[in-house]
Formats: structure tokens, sequence, C-alpha cells
């Protein structure tokens, strides 16, 4: 009897403790992006890491941080400060979102805001919230005398899609120009989002509606305030977050063609067209794809896994333009013909290997990322 007491004394103290040594291993072999999302000023840069060229800002809860020779600093509390893209001279333009309203300011490079220059809060004494207004994505004009942003005027009730909009740098919204009314629209859509000023004009994101009521984007081009502009991508392509080569020849964007998918690809670009779409990145879920500024590759946001938060990414230039080959000699005048040669196999098409920039982040993929040297 007492044998038998022992024994269970025994296996009950050993399946304690296999229990939580299985536990304890089990523990080391999580994911660690299961856990809190780290602050980008967490990650120490390793010395063989790959660098970015530059200085990038980026948003993640509300807060901006900027990246300069692998080591992020913290550029803003987080107080809804999203959307930054550089100026001529180094400072940003940004957005300031609340609850109900949003504005625009201006920022210095070290995170200092400078100037508010739009002020979307319903008066005073107002006490209807649609008396407040949205704005988003302020780009600067390539001369540097306008800011192009998407504002939600005008508007009827509460729907709150987006228009085109221009506004001098030194002005404020009441001096600006509708490029795109979004009034005559279906409605509900979104409208025209993340205009990006061009020479000659302004390439955006427009929203739009199938027959059956389903929501689809299209990269678009304008040349003039209140012109309709023309498409550059197909509804069925669905395509969006237009952004330019420093030399405005080639578009980055994210194409879905319908599918619960994000799909980095380019396409060369001239004078409000666009030539062949070529995907570059097919099997991850990507967001705000952004040139460098030296032209050098582009970067952008997707998770690791679907439905884990968004880290940085970037592919390098050379791994999605093949050079062009050599031409063959001429042969020589009195040369006898020589055979003709076998056909050469077709090239084995390019592997794009992505390189990881952050790990533990969670960067918001709505956000833009401002890239300058």
């Amino acid at each position: 009897m007492i044998a038998k007491i022992s024994l269970g004394a025994f296996l009950a103290l050993l399946m304690v403790v296999v229990g939580v040594g299985s536990f304890l291993y089990l523990g080391t072999r999580q994911s660690k992006i299961v856990q809190p999302p780290e602050l980008p000023t967490a990650a120490q840069p390793s010395p063989n890491a790959f660098r970015l060229p530059g200085t990038m800002v980026l948003e993640q809860g509300g807060a901006l941080y900027s990246l300069s020779n692998g080591r992020f600093h913290q550029l803003t509390t987080p107080k809804g400060w999203t959307q930054p893209s550089f100026m001529p001279g180094g400072n940003l333009l940004v957005v300031k979102r609340s609850s109900v309203f949003s504005d625009v300011w201006t920022m210095s490079r070290l995170g200092h805001p400078i100037k508010q220059l739009t002020n979307n809060a319903a008066p005073r004494f107002s006490y209807d919230i649609g008396d407040n207004h949205w704005v988003f994505y302020p780009r600067i004009s390539p001369d540097g005398r306008s800011i192009f942003l998407s504002y939600d005027s005008p508007k009827f009730g509460y729907e709150v899609d987006l228009s085109v909009w221009s506004m001098p740098v030194n002005g404020s919204l009441r001096s600006g120009r509708v490029w795109t009314d979004e009034s005559a629209a279906p409605g509900y859509t979104g409208g025209d989002l993340q205009p990006v000023p061009v020479p000659g004009g302004v390439v955006f994101t427009r929203y739009d509606r199938n027959p059956d009521g389903s929501i689809f984007s299209q990269v678009w081009y304008s040349n003039r305030a209140g012109s309709f502009g023309h498409a550059l991508t197909t509804p069925g392509a669905d395509c969006r977050e237009p952004s330019f080569a420093p030399a405005f020849n080639y578009l980055a964007m994210i194409c879905t063609y319908g599918a619960q998918v994000s799909n980095l690809v380019i396409a060369s670009y001239a004078n409000g067209a666009v030539g062949r779409l070529q995907t570059v990145i097919s099997n991850q879920m990507v967001a705000q794809p952004t040139w460098a500024p030296d032209g050098s590759g582009i970067a952008y946001l997707a998770p690791v896994v679907v439905a884990e938060p968004f880290q940085l990414w970037f592919v390098p230039a050379t791994s999605f333009f093949q050079p062009k080959p050599s031409p063959s000699p001429s042969p020589s005048a009195g040369a006898s013909p020589s055979p003709s040669p076998s056909p050469l196999p077709s090239p084995s098409p390019l592997v794009v290997k992505p390189i990881q920039i952050t790990q533990y982040n969670d960067f918001d993929a709505t956000s833009t990322l401002a890239w300058a040297a």
C-alpha cells in the first residue's frame, strides 16, 4: 500500500516537473511578434545591418520617428501626428489628427511644430459635428509654391468623400482650388486620396463603385483644376497609393487585381501616361511604397505574416530593373557568313528578395513614408 502511494506521488511530481518544463520550453519558442510592439527607438542597429540612404520619417502610434544611418529617433510625442512628407529645405508637412477633425502643420526636421496651415475644427459654438473637416496626405508641388491634399469639401451631411485640393504654401484653404469634385460621384467610396503633384499636374487615387456596389480604386491623372482627368490604371487592376521615382520616370503603387492581396507594382511614366505594369512583390500585403531619394530602390510597409503588425522593408532597384543586353557585334565586311547560332534560352525570371529593415514595430500602414537625401 505504501509502495502504491509512493509511486502515485512520484508520478504526480513527474507530471508537474514535465508540465512546467514543457511550458517554459514552449515559451522560448513563441514568436516575439505576438508581444506588444516595440518602439522603433528600442532597436539597437547592428554593425552589419543594411542601412537605407538618407533620412526617412515614419509614424507609429500617432508619433513620428526618423530613421537615419540605421538608427531611429523619436521626433514627436504620440498625439495624432501622421502622414509626413518633406518640403524643400528639409522641413516637413504633417497631419495632426484628432477624434473629429484633422489639420496640416509644418514641422522642423527635428520634430518641432512650426505653423498650423489649416483650421478644420468646427466653430466654437457649433453643435453640428459635420462642421468639422478632415484633411489628409499633404504634398508640396515640384515648384514649391503649392500644397496638394485631400479635403472633405464639398460635402453633404455625414458624407465625407474627399476631393483633391491645392492651396498656396503661404495661404489657406480659403484661397485654395478644388481639382477633383467628388459631389457628383456615387458617394460613400472615400473619394480622391493621396495626391502626388507631378510636373504638369497631379496623380492621385480615385475610389469608385462597380455595378454590384463593391468599391475599387484607380490611379488617375489631372492636368488642371476642375478637370475630370483620366485613369492611368484599369478598374480590374484595383491600384492605389502612387509614388514616383525622383526623376518622375517611374511610378510605384499597390494593385490587388480584385483579390485580398496588395502587390507592389511599377510602371514607366511620362506626361500623364504609364507603360506596362510590372509586378515586383506578389507575396506580401504591401502598403505605402516609396522610392528612395537616390532612386536606388523602393521602401514599403508589410507584415511578416498576414494579420501581424506592419514592418519596414526595402527592395533594391537592381532586383527589378533588368540590365539591357549588350548588342551583338556587326559582322565585318567580306567575312564569310557564320552558321546561325542556336537560340538562347529565355532568361529565368528575376527572384526579388526584399530586405527586412525592422522586426518588432507596428507602423501605420495608412501613413506615408517621408524620405529625403
